[in-house]
């Protein structure tokens, strides 16, 4: 692929689902879910993070920031909801052989990839930012495919999304994943996918709660 060709959905990209570590200003660590399109070699990414985002201010404030791929979903699941608790071990980059950027790498994750930001369009609401990666190395072993870890995966975005989504359906979705969890999780998978339900009854109650209230008339 040519620097100047970017991966496509359909095409030469896919989203990969992963972690993006970034350095806030007072130099702590953000931790990120996040699903950039790639191309198979994961030489360029594009991530498109909310103005609102912790990733998106700090992309453009740094220019620079690593993608982990990783078979973690505990760590998807609370990163996914705010910081997550405890924190997984991350190791700063000067003491990373080969690391080329400021920046703090998932010392668990399988995979990591230092990226530079190309460009950066934020005149929507979610943004556009093109990275090229510029350094990578690999820690471990990708454990596989299993259904339960990815429907943990599938939680934590639908956790994310309740204020989107009619009650009746996030039920229904939630029902199809924990048949998946309930089949195929080993402990870890079901600790966090509980850890998730959690979290989305108690926002649905509270979204309900918020619907019921009378609107304040002039």
């Amino acid at each position: 692929m040519s620097e100047t060709s970017l991966p496509e959905l359909g095409n030469d990209g896919c989203i990969l689902e992963g972690i993006v570590t970034t350095l806030n200003a007072d130099r702590s660590v953000n931790i990120s879910p996040m699903g950039p399109i790639v191309d198979p070699q994961l030489c360029q990414l594009i991530l498109r993070p909310f103005k609102t985002s912790t990733t998106y201010k700090n992309l453009k404030r740094t220019g620079q920031g690593i993608f982990h791929v990783t078979d973690d979903v505990q760590l998807f699941a609370q990163a996914a909801l705010g910081t997550p608790d405890p924190m997984p071990t991350l190791i700063p980059s000067e003491s990373v052989e080969g690391l080329t950027i400021d920046g703090m790498v998932l010392a668990d994750s399988c995979r990591w990839y230092a990226f530079e930001v190309s460009s950066l369009d934020d005149r929507d609401e979610r943004t556009h930012i093109v990275a090229k990666t510029v350094s990578q190395a690999r820690n471990r072993d990708f454990l596989g495919f299993n259904r339960a870890k990815h429907a943990v995966i599938e939680t934590a975005i639908l956790a994310t999304r309740l204020h989107l989504l009619p009650e009746d359906q996030v039920r229904q979705d939630l029902q199809h994943l924990a048949t998946q969890v309930a089949k195929t999780a080993s402990k870890n998978e079901q600790q966090a996918f509980d850890f998730l339900c959690q979290h989305i009854e108690r926002t649905l109650s509270e979204l309900a709660v918020t619907k019921s209230e009378p609107e304040n008339l002039p």
